[in-house]
């Protein structure tokens, strides 16, 4: 019994100190009575000396208090007045996440779609994205399939978010907020091994060099199979990151990153008479053996800290990335109208890109007799240069020029060779983006229950764009300003009630940077316009609530002039209104939660093109989505994991002609602690081994759901 006694009170020594210590930021940020949780403490901060813990890592950790993404200042989300989703490492840990579709699953308002196998493409209020992807808090554009290996969280905001990271962000955005060197140690290892035979390792491995120095190393390596006939998954990543600390007022951190995706481009199957078509999940449409895809990555970061003094800090962050992405893809078209034959068409694409950005951001804590501000000011400067270069698939065995051939549905696959080659309208562009982009933001309080937020942006971005198949060249500059208003009311420190508004553009080269025309060169941006009210609870620091009602505008689309085909005109584009709602964190000390519901309505306002029509569905925006995952733990070393997610009908394409029937799917989970060293966990997906559609890219690409599947996962610490 003093032996118990004992162990609870070193238990509840080292919790404390942890708190006090911050080896969780999030959890260690600590409420200042009625000063909002953004602004410094009145009260003095006092130094204690740091201390490691080693060992089993916080359980269940689901909840976070505090983000900078979403200000780039330091605060709590139950001050921000936005729709924000964070998915914790523990949570992609329990659920043995890999990739940005397994982060959405547990997101309300968010799905994803097909990407054409090819790439990452969430749908956000509607809005489907290729583009909108950062990695702490930078620009990460180019279309490939973004792992998880080196994550600590997933931060999902939704609504346009240009005050704080320019262009695009039309219906949200998604951040990863990297595993960084931090001073503490780390030595992690997991092995995992799944069905049709995926195996799967990473590594986290970090500690000091010297008290001012410290260096973390991520790693992975995977070589996987899939349900899906002779679809194959090899990637590989590094990224090694060091920190050293100046000065207490300084501290300098920089890494690099590499990473290798190499796949099957799976485009799935194709649809008859309004819906999927009913053949096994496995059946592969097209040529395996001629679609595939390479995307290789290389980043380094520099980034620059200094508090000059309580009050005034100063952040520089400079990134740069190159990438280069090639994919080629043998793929379904269309049923005959007899249902006998499917057409089988193709081409490749290759895409290299150079992104530059440097960010400057000075924030000052301002204490102005009754009201106090946190003033962030800020400068982003960037450069992208592009070149993109695409053929066609062309059958010539066939017939010289094929570029379309039908194939039995009854064995869609075809070993028919293909040659590649451009056509005449096949891209062959170089282009280079520049962006200057100017903000300030207040976040201030009224009064001790009352806070505001107001922002403005101003972006000159322009493009010069090389078009080498028709020898033309276009020069464009958009001048644009993206306000942001918000206003918080706290009728508790831990209650928030807010209204905001929000606004975001795209210029008319597109998210890609490769949609400038001679026609629409001189037209304006398209505009997004976001009105939101919400509610934010936290009746414990380790469990929240979340509300939004929100209704999203689409404005200045590109349409042809029915008059004039040589000429483009714009009109409102699509109005997206929904419901989201969020729970994470723990019911009680054994039974942590994540979930949420959606209710989602998105229409198109006007006629935009013979298949668009005015008051048509949007695209794979379903009106109700609901999941929740339960995780248990029966004693200190088993634990086990229940999810559910249902997501009801939608529409594969704009034109409203094919439905992907809504679904149910539950996944499951065990966890088994071997030692304070060593743990392992099973993981089934799609328990019940229910036949379902999981995603689209068109009426002719839809990907079937995974049958059951199993993940044996060993981690250790050492």
């Amino acid at each position: 019994m003093k032996l118990h006694a004992l162990l609870l009170s070193y238990r509840s020594a080292v919790c404390a100190a942890l708190a006090v210590c911050g080896a969780h930021t999030a959890l260690a940020a600590a409420d200042a009575g009625d000063t909002p949780s953004y602004l410094p403490p009145s009260n003095e901060v006092v130094r204690l000396a740091q201390f490691e813990v080693n060992g089993q890592k916080a359980k269940n950790v689901y909840t976070v208090q505090r983000s900078v993404t979403a200000t780039k200042t330091d605060t709590a989300l139950v001050d921000v007045p936005q729709s924000i989703s964070v998915i914790t490492r523990e949570l992609i840990d329990d659920q043995a996440m890999q990739n940005i579709g397994d982060v959405t699953r547990y997101v309300p308002g968010v799905g994803i779609a097909q990407g054409e196998g090819n790439r990452d493409t969430p749908v956000l209020r509607g809005n489907s994205t290729t583009a909108d992807f950062f990695i702490d808090g930078v620009r990460d554009d180019v279309q490939y399939f973004r792992d998880l290996y080196n994550v600590d969280r997933v931060e999902v905001l939704k609504g346009p978010n240009a005050m704080i990271f320019g262009r695009g962000g039309s219906g949200g955005l998604i951040n990863r907020a990297t595993k960084l060197a931090n001073g503490r140690t780390h030595r992690e290892a997991t092995i995992q091994i799944g069905s049709w035979e995926q195996y799967r390792g990473t590594l986290d491995f970090g500690d000091k060099l010297t008290n001012a120095l410290s260096y973390r190393v991520t790693g992975l390596y995977e070589d996987s199979g899939s349900y899906r006939d002779d679809v194959t998954v090899k990637r590989s990543g590094v990224n090694p990151t060091f920190r050293y600390d100046l000065s207490r007022a300084t501290t300098l951190r920089f890494g690099y990153e590499y990473f290798h995706d190499e796949r099957v481009a799976d485009r799935g199957i194709s649809s008859f008479q309004g819906r999927p078509l009913a053949v096994d999940p496995s059946t592969f449409f097209g040529n395996p053996a001629q679609s595939h895809v390479e995307a290789s990555v290389h980043t380094a970061f520099f980034t620059v800290d200094h508090r000059f003094n309580a009050a005034i800090t100063l952040r520089n962050h400079t990134r740069y990335s190159t990438y280069d992405k090639f994919y080629q893809n043998v793929f379904p078209g269309a049923v005959n109208a007899a249902g006998t034959t499917v057409a089988i068409q193709g081409y490749n694409n290759a895409t290299q890109r150079d992104n530059v950005f440097n960010q400057t951001d000075l924030v000052w804590n301002l204490d102005a007799g009754s009201l106090q501000h946190q003033i962030l000011t800020g400068v982003e400067l960037g450069r992208q240069v592009t070149d993109n270069f695409r053929n066609t698939a062309y059958f010539d065995s066939v017939a010289v020029g094929t570029t379309s051939i039908q194939v039995p549905l009854a064995n869609p696959r075809t070993t028919i060779p293909a040659v590649f080659r451009q056509s005449a309208t096949d891209a062959d562009n170089h282009g280079v983006a520049r962006t200057v982009g100017v903000y300030a933001q207040d976040q201030l309080q009224l009064t001790p229950q009352l806070l505001g937020l107001v922002g403005v942006r101003y972006d000159r971005f322009a493009v010069d764009f090389d078009n080498h198949r028709n020898a033309t060249s276009l020069d464009v500059t958009d001048e644009m300003l993206s306000p942001r208003a918000g206003l918080v009311l706290k009728p508790a420190t831990n209650l928030s009630l807010y209204a905001s508004y929000s606004m975001s553009f795209v210029p008319r080269a597109g998210e890609q940077l490769s949609s400038l025309s001679l026609t629409n060169r001189n037209l304006d941006p398209e505009e997004f316009k976001n009105y939101e009210v919400g509610l934010k609870w936290e009746p414990r620091r380790d469990f929240a609530v979340t509300a939004a009602a929100y209704r999203l505008d689409r404005t200045n689309v590109a349409i042809t002039d029915p008059a004039d085909s040589t000429k483009m005109l714009l009109t409102d584009g699509q109005r997206t209104k929904g419901v989201e709602l969020g729970l994470t964190g723990r019911l009680s000390r054994n039974w942590s939660i994540a979930g949420g519901y959606a209710y989602q309505d998105g229409s198109f306002l006007s006629t935009q093109s013979a298949t668009i029509r005015a008051g048509a569905r949007l695209a794979q925006l379903p009106r109700h989505t609901f999941s929740l995952w339960n995780r248990y733990d029966v004693s200190r070393d088993w634990g086990f994991g229940l999810g559910a997610i249902y997501r009801d009908e939608i529409f594969a394409s704009a034109d409203n002609t094919v439905r992907l029937p809504g679904f149910v799917r539950f996944d499951a989970a065990a966890f088994y602690r071997l030692n304070d060293r060593v743990r392992a966990q099973l993981n089934v997906e799609n328990l019940l081994d229910r036949d379902y559609d999981a995603t689209a890219n068109s009426n002719t690409n839809i990907t079937p759901g995974s049958p059951r599947a199993f993940r044996v996962s060993v981690t250790t610490t050492f």
